[in-house]
């Protein structure tokens, strides 16, 4: 599992995807954090938060990718399917090669908090708890995103065709809820909220730790993960 997992972190930083996450990432998250927090001079995190989800429908896909899509175009595949490890553990290398990167970019972003701050005077506790659950929120999400792509990527070669279908399921997760404005429907509306990710975010986003939702996002995640297993099992006995 380890060698797996460092040739994953390897391949990022010897083709561009890795650098391209970076860059694109701080790059997007510090011009948002400029515009919506240091410019109004203001400890309220809400609108960079929610812009930063979107932001992430994007740069995740671009992450995840080339996963397992490159193996099977190289055809380097079944040398995966016949190493001595097992297939769990194969698809959480590449998983948790995936969240190193995230965790990473997310951990030099929690630096925004020091000029955030200098804004906040007697409220400087209230707001920290907000400001950090806000990011574990965030790193929830992400970690989902993140089993999404894997998934994706397991299903195809093509990586284009990996990341806009990523894209695409992300996108449905995120505004399933949006939905609900035009169902009258009780009991509909209450299953969509249920399956939206943006919903449950907003309760973070509003000061509240939302236990439900963090057993939400960590559930898809291992379901994804299972379910990618489940397409290699079929594979190595198809």
């Amino acid at each position: 599992m380890g060698a797996i997992y460092k040739k994953e972190m390897r391949a990022y930083f010897t083709t561009p995807i890795g650098y391209i996450f970076i860059a694109s990432f701080f790059l997007i998250s510090g011009a948002v954090f400029a515009f919506t927090t240091l410019q109004q001079a203001s400890g309220d995190t809400s609108t960079y938060f929610y812009v930063m989800v979107f932001v992430f429908v994007i740069l995740v896909p671009i992450l995840t990718m080339k996963t397992f899509s490159e193996e099977r175009r190289t055809r380097t595949e079944q040398m995966l399917l016949t190493s001595p490890v097992s297939l769990t553990e194969m698809v959480l290398a590449k998983y948790l090669a995936s969240m190193t990167m995230v965790v990473v970019c997310l951990g030099v972003t929690s630096i925004y908090y020091i000029p955030i701050s200098m804004y906040l005077g007697d409220y400087t506790n209230d707001l920290t708890a907000l400001y950090f659950g806000q990011l574990i929120a965030l790193f929830l999400i992400a970690s989902a995103f993140v089993a999404v792509g894997i998934l994706i990527s397991s299903m195809t070669e093509n990586q284009m065709v990996a990341c806009v279908a990523t894209i695409v399921v992300i996108l449905l997760f995120l505004v399933i809820g949006l939905a609900n404005s035009y169902i009258d429907s009780y009991a509909f509306r209450s299953v969509l909220s249920w399956f939206s990710v943006f919903t449950r975010f907003g309760n973070f986003v509003n000061g509240i730790f939302d236990f439900g939702a963090v057993v939400y996002y960590i559930s898809l995640s291992v379901v994804m993960i299972f379910l990618t297993v489940r397409v290699y099992e079929k594979r190595r006995w198809g």
